[in-house]
């Protein structure tokens, strides 16, 4: 089953984002930074989302944020499906922190249940054909809205949005011009899909 081993966001300082991501989210191998003065404006086509296990863990990781240096696109608060919020980080990456429960079970914690990448494309059906036939396997799926593909263990999950959807649900406008600013690394790669989304193999990945 192919996986994806990391994403990696290419930003003007990655040092200052090294210290924003480290002291916000921990995530470790799964995020990687590189060097780039590629124009891009506007949404940049994708969001990142943390899932995580109750309200509380929500709070702690938006909170993190906030003091880190990240802008508030949507506060905190309950929805149908659970519980979430949208940052920005300082260097224009858009961030989801959800949980599908909207009650506390126990202590706060900034523990990361899923790291999953959601490419906003404008042709949802399209993509998810290209990326069945790239080796990927669809897990869920909602016509042409939504799709989700079964990444196995993978530290990083994928799914598919309309681009305007997806841009709602960030709470910014869908317009936007110019590089992703992002490449993603997994078994699939190397290849751009139809969005212009760039992947590239797992071991040149781990070495930027």
């Amino acid at each position: 089953m192919t996986s994806i081993a990391s994403v990696t966001l290419e930003v003007a300082d990655p040092a200052a984002a090294d210290l924003f991501y480290s002291a916000a989210f921990g995530l470790g191998d799964r995020l990687h930074l590189r060097a780039s003065e590629e124009p891009t404006s506007g949404f940049r086509g994708f969001t990142l989302s943390l899932v995580v296990s109750q309200p509380a863990d929500v709070d702690a990781l938006l909170d993190a944020a906030v003091q880190a240096g990240a802008t508030t696109l949507k506060p905190a608060a309950k929805s149908l499906w659970g519980y979430g919020g949208v940052v920005q980080a300082p260097d224009g990456t858009i961030w989801q922190l959800a949980s599908s429960s909207k009650k506390n079970t126990g202590p706060a914690t900034r523990q990361v249940d899923e790291f999953v990448l959601l490419l906003g494309v404008e042709d949802v059906k399209a993509s998810k054909q290209f990326y069945v036939e790239h080796g990927l396997a669809v897990g869920k799926s909602f016509g042409s809205k939504y799709v989700e593909f079964a990444t196995g263990t993978g530290p990083v999950k994928l799914a598919l949005y309309k681009r305007r959807g997806l841009a709602k649900v960030a709470g910014v406008s869908p317009d936007g011009t110019g590089s992703h600013r992002l490449t993603i690394g997994s078994d699939a790669g190397p290849f751009t899909d139809p969005d212009g989304f760039a992947w590239t193999t797992a071991s040149e990945s781990a070495s930027v």
